[in-house]
């Protein structure tokens, strides 16, 4: 596991009990869950954006924050990111297009 995502996600779960007027990531918390999608979307959206463009370092950054917020989302509803790369690594040499047929048929 990724020490800096462990060490990010210990510090997202702390700020749980911090105040929203000195945190923003409380504040994001104590907006709940749609506050937390709201800010998601946004951060897509401007990676969509950057993506158009020629700018490595703008696409970068917001990729960053874009896993950022993904990681207070995670952190919001307890999932760890270990949890996460668990089922990349379960991906792992499996074929994409398998992967998608195999849950078509299931949800059929």
């Amino acid at each position: 596991m990724n020490s800096m995502l462990a060490n990010l996600a210990d510090l997202l779960e702390e700020r749980k009990l911090a105040s929203p007027d000195t945190s923003y990531v409380a504040g994001l918390y104590a907006g709940g869950v749609d506050k937390i999608l709201k800010k998601l979307g946004e951060e897509a959206t401007e990676l969509l954006l950057a993506s158009k463009s020629d700018d490595d370092g703008a696409i970068v950054h917001e990729a960053a924050d874009l896993w950022f917020h993904t990681l207070v989302l995670l952190t919001h509803k307890g999932i760890r990111p270990e949890a996460v790369l668990k089922e990349l690594e379960g991906r792992m040499g499996r074929s994409g297009l398998s992967e998608k047929a195999a849950r078509r048929a299931i949800s059929d």
